[in-house]
This record gives structure tokens, sequence and C-alpha cells, in this order.
């Protein structure tokens, strides 16, 4: 039977990933009530698939399984068969992801949960290949075994599948640690971090190698905190063997999510939303401590790829782009040296090829991944011509090849639009925008703000994904955290007091909604979400920073910004909560330390009198976003606008500058020079107080 004849309960869905399946022979059905009573009713166990568009051994087991009828026909006689799209239910794969974690100690996906009627768990793994292969059962075996078993063992499914309901519940509750919010804790982690340190490619760890933005933020951090350059030194070289491997895409710009060796060379190449959102922003942080182009370069390529590729007309940000191009990974962005040779002549070509490692043999599978091995003078000197020259043919080569890519057919786009990641990547726009001086950041920044507060949200309060016009799923605690977090951002960049006044209403809601009732931390769930197994939380940063380390680190600017007292309780109960767990596991606790750093830290509070709109209120705010002043806030306004500028005057009518600590300030400048030094000197002390 041809595809098209096949449709089944995901054709009213909105998410490509389950559109995707919409006409498998399998009778899926999203997660939804009736698939639920069905279950129920006729007393069937529940078959569970979660992936994403992106997820290229999800489209391999669609191929194999869900399109062959015979496997089907197991399944829709067995099973009431349910798809999820984890980006749009993060809540159900963080609960059944845990539950597989535990039944078989490791998880992945797409990912295969068989659970009860009511919802229990009780057999599961990852990827089921259609027949027995290398040890693995195949997937027909795997389903017919677990039908016998539901129907010849219930009452001992239910028993045991009671023991991982509660294991469940018990990973979401918060053990209480005596440690306190000290140094140590920033101190400890550093070193850790740096023992993984990959000294020779950079990064943490071997293969396959995830690049670590928010590891990299905190060492960032660790070295203004401890004037440690060897900190500096490891996120330097890390940025740059990323930048030069196969991870980063040398022609249209932009990250792919991880690279399966340890040097950054060959990469899984769909590419996320998040991952470009993170990693433009940490290379944002290392261009304005170091100044060194290559990073402002990265940051540049990064956000012009995102506006150019994953900006939909309405201002939100698309999430993702597959890995797989015509049936094949990464053909989209894999070259010949022939083909290199074709379009850009025999001299250039050659040229070209020496500096991206362009050899006739290739790098992947017979093509070749573009990278840097070599910097461009070393080309230069090898093969007898000016630096210029080289930087000149590459300049003009990627310009010509990427003309040339644009006519193959393009990896699959998912356009349904995230609220986190969007936050996220408003944030990024954002403070490029002010660290850069790029106008055009900025208004994609309050195009996406605009988006989010006027399509996302219903009756108040956010939801989670908008795709074809329609907003839909309540919104998770990292919606509301990584929204706050950009609008934050956004206010620092355009000073318009809206975006302030949005975040502090976002904040209020997370604290209504999402805190737990010993007033430890956020579940991942609202309390208005409809009710599951259990109610997770989200204790640590994974491939997203978590919602609740986000939302920290938001209420410790908002604390900063309105020198309201109650951010900071907020924010400190949930530091307080993941204190031991932060010193001990650096690597999944970073944004929690970055968080943590600003706590402790001595932080600025910039003040600055005069209309931003102002030529010399600009020359002093560029004075500041030049910078990388990681533990600052900054207003800018009218003496009263807000809540930093209270009191604050103008001297001679100019636009006027105050550098202040818990609200004790230095002696207020006018000259951009003046402020300059402020800004590099210490903080002013209770002594000074003007």
């Amino acid at each position: 039977m041809a595809e098209h004849e096949h449709t089944n309960h995901l054709v009213r869905e909105t998410s490509p990933y389950l559109l995707q399946h919409a006409h498998n022979p399998v009778d899926w059905y999203p997660w939804c009530e009736e698939a639920l009573r069905r279950a129920r009713d006729e007393d069937k166990p529940i078959l569970l698939s979660v992936g994403y568009s992106a997820c290229h051994w999800c489209h391999v087991m669609e191929r194999e399984s869900f399109e062959n009828a015979a496997i089907a026909r197991i399944m829709n006689e067995h099973f009431i068969n349910i798809k999820v799209d984890r980006e749009e239910r993060p809540d159900l794969d963080a609960i059944y992801m845990g539950a597989v974690q535990m039944m078989t100690g490791s998880g992945g996906w797409p990912m295969t949960v068989f659970l009860t009627p009511d919802q229990i768990p009780f057999h599961g793994g990852t990827y089921f290949p259609p027949e027995d292969r290398r040890g693995m059962p195949g997937f027909p075996r795997v389903l017919m075994s677990v039908a016998r078993a539901y129907r010849e063992k219930k009452e001992q499914i239910r028993i045991d599948a009671s023991t991982i309901v509660h294991a469940l519940k018990s990973s979401a509750e918060f053990e209480t640690h005596e440690t306190g919010l000290t140094a140590a804790i920033l101190d400890s982690a550093a070193d850790r971090l740096m023992a993984a340190f990959d000294s020779r490619e950079g990064g943490f760890g071997s293969a396959p190698k995830f690049p670590p933005s928010m590891p990299l933020t905190f060492l960032l951090r660790s070295c203004v905190r401890t004037r440690n350059d060897t900190f500096l030194a490891a996120v330097e070289q890390t940025l740059d063997k990323m930048a030069c491997g196969g991870i980063y895409d040398q022609l249209g710009g932009g990250f792919h999510r991880y690279s399966v060796d340890h040097r950054w060379l060959v990469p899984h190449f769909e590419k996320m939303l998040y991952d470009n959102a993170l990693l433009s922003r940490v290379y944002l942080d290392a261009y304005l401590l170091t100044k060194k182009p290559l990073y402002r370069r990265i940051v540049e390529e990064t956000l012009d790829y995102v506006l150019r590729e994953m900006t939909s007309p309405e201002g939100g940000f698309y999430s993702t782009q597959d890995a797989d191009s015509e049936g094949h990974e990464g053909k989209y962005f894999v070259w010949s040296a022939a083909e290199v040779l074709t379009v850009l002549g025999r001299e250039d070509g050659d040229l070209f090829c020496r500096y991206f490692d362009v050899t006739p043999e290739g790098n992947f599978e017979g093509g070749n991944i573009l990278n840097v091995p070599r910097p461009a003078g070393l080309v230069a000197r090898l093969n007898g011509v000016s630096e210029q020259r080289v930087l000149e043919i590459v300049r003009r080569g990627k310009e010509l090849l990427l003309r040339e890519r644009e006519r193959r057919i393009r990896p699959g786009r998912d356009e349904k639009i995230l609220t986190a990641w969007n936050g996220l990547m408003m944030r990024s726009f954002a403070e490029a925008a002010r660290g850069l001086g790029r106008s055009d950041y900025r208004l994609a920044a309050v195009a996406a703000a605009e988006f989010l507060m006027s399509r996302a949200r219903r009756e108040g309060r956010l939801l989670r994904s908008y795709k074809d016009g329609k907003a839909r799923l309540s919104a998770y605690l990292e919606d509301y955290a990584f929204v706050i977090d950009g609008l934050i951002s956004l206010h620092e960049v355009t000073f318009d007091p809206r975006w302030l006044k949005e975040a502090t209403g976002l904040a209020d809601l997370v604290v209504e909604l999402f805190a737990d009732e010993q007033k430890t931390g956020f579940y991942f769930t609202s309390r208005e979400h409809e009710p599951l197994i259990h109610r997770p939380r989200e204790s640590y940063d994974g491939a997203v920073p978590s919602g609740s380390s986000v939302a920290a680190a938001a209420f410790l600017r908002l604390w900063k910004l309105t020198t309201e007292e109650r951010w900071s309780l907020q924010a400190r109960s949930v530091l307080e909560s993941m204190a031991a767990s932060m010193a001990h596991h650096p690597q999944a606790f970073s944004n929690f330390l970055c968080a943590l750093d600003f706590y402790l830290a001595p932080v600025r509070e910039i003040a600055i009198v005069g209309d931003p709109l102002d030529e010399a209120a600009q020359r002093l705010l560029a004075e500041v976003s030049g910078r990388y002043l990681p533990n600052s806030v900054v207003a800018c306004g009218l003496s009263g606008s807000l809540p930093l500028l209270k009191g604050r005057t103008q001297i001679g009518g100019a636009p006027t500058a105050y550098v202040c600590r818990e609200n004790v300030c230095g002696a207020p400048v006018t000259e951009p020079g003046a402020l300059g030094r402020l800004l590099e000197g210490p903080l002013p002390s209770r002594s000074e107080d003007s």
C-alpha cells in the first residue's frame, strides 16, 4: 500500500516529528486522553516512542520498523501506540528516560518504553533493529515477549513497576546538606574541570565530544575571579579547536550537534538552535575578554546563519536542522576535491583545498568535511604566497562554495518554535548586539521578544510550542526561566522598561506555579499541569542549562536591577539545595556554578543617567559593553525611571555614569575614559559612599 494511503491520529498535529509518522501503518496517537482511555478500557499496554525530528536513529527505526506493515500489525494488535516529540514534551521525556536508565543502565533516542494502562513503565530501551542483529533482539521479538509478559505476569509487572515509580519520585527529592555557599565550591569545581580537560584537543573527556559551552563559561568567570590564566588558556584552546574543526560549519556558520571523534573533526551533522545560542554567547564572552578577531567572526557567522536559515517571518526562531539529506548523513555539507576545483578553478581551488584539508581521498566516507588544521600564515609559507593572498582566496572561495551548496537539496528543518530555545537565542542576540554594536542583532532580539509575548502566551501564561499559526502545550520551568533571562538581557541593550516589567511578571509566575512546598527549588512542571505519574524536577545542566539554574541566575540579576531582596532569597534557596552537587560534579552543574559566582561576587551596578539615544550616553554605554563584565548589571535612563537610577543626578546636564556596589557608588563621571578606569579598578567600599 502506498505510504500516503495510511493516516493515523498524528495527522492533526503540528510537530514536524509527529507529522513524519502520520502516514505510518502504525496506529499512532499523540499523548492524549483518548489514547490513555483506550489503554484503560481495553487493558492494553502502551507502547510509548519518543524522539525528535533531527534524530538520525529515529529516522532509521521509522524506515525499518514503523513503515513495516508486518511489524505495524503486531504493534496495533497488542499495544496502544503513542508517539511523542521530546522537544514538545520534555516532561514525559524526562520521566520515562529516567525509568529506562533505571531499567537498562543507559538511555537515548529513539526511546521505546512499555507502560501499563495507568502510565507506569515496566520495560524499555532505545533503538531496536527490525530483526535479531549483533546480539540485539529484533523489534518483533521484543513486542511479542512484552505482550506475552503483560498477559501472563500482569500482577508481577505491577509490583515491579511500582518500585520504579517510587525510585523516580525519590530521585526528584532534594537531599539537604549543610554545605554553605562559599568560594571553596567554585575553587573545587574549577579544579575538577581542569582535571578532566583534554590538554591536546580541548574540551573535556574523550569521544564523542559535545561542545562544552557552560563549563567554558564557568572557566571564563573563574579566570576573572582568581586571575588564573590557566583557566583562560583552557577556554581558548577549546574555542580555537572547535572553530577550526568540522563541528563548525566552515562555509555557512553555526555549530553541529557534537563530534564523534576526539578532535572535533567529524560531527553528527544536525544543527540545534540551543547549541548555537549557547556557543555564540561563550565566543562573545571570550572575544570581549581577549579581543581575539577569530571569536568575533565565529559569533557573527553563527548569528548570521541563524538570521539567514533559522528565523521565521514572524520573528521566532526554528528548532533544528536535520543531519540527513537525500537519505545520507552529512551529504549537504561534504565536498570532493573535484567539486571544489570545478567551482574555484585549479589555482585558487588548490590553495583553498590545502587550507581546508580537502584531499582526493577525503576525511569522511570518501568526501571532505572542511576544517582548518593549520593557520593561514603557515599555509602561505608552505605554498610560497602571501598570507593576504590565502585569506582572499579563502574569503572568495567560501562565498562561491556556499552559493553552490545552496543549490543542493537541503536537510529537513524542524520549523516549530520552542519558547525556551527562543529565550536562549533572544539573549544571545541581545548580548551580541550590545557587545558588538550590531543594530540588526538588537532588532532580531526585539522581534523575538515581541513574538513570544504576543504569540506564545495565553491569558498571561506562556505556551511551549508554536507552529503554523498555533501555540500549544503548557510551558515548563525552562520556558519561563529562559525567556525571563532573555528579556533581562534585552532590557540591558534597549533600556525599554517594558522588557524588565515583562521579566518581573513572568518571574512572579515562576514562584507561583513552580516553587516547591519547602521553598528549596522548582519543579519542572507547573502546578496547573496535567497529572503524571510523578512531578519531575530538573536538577542538573544538560544539553541546555536547567530551568532551575537559569531561574536562579535571572532572579539574581532582577535583584540587582530592582533592588528587591525577595529575588535574592529565591535564588539563594535554589543554590543552597545544589551546593554539594556543584562542587563534586561541575560539568553537570556549570550554569549553577555561574549563578553562584554572581551571588558571591561583588557585583558592579552601573547606572548611566541620561537618554539612551543621546550620543554622549551611547559613548558611556560603549565603554561598558565593550568589556567582559560577567558580574554586573546596567541601567540607563533619566533619574528615577529605575531603582538603580533613583537619586542619581547628572553633572552639568551631561549624561553621567555611576559605578556602585550594593547601592554604594564611587564618584560620578561624564567622560568615557574616566568610566573605563572605574570599571577596571576596584569597586567602591562603604567608606567611599557618595
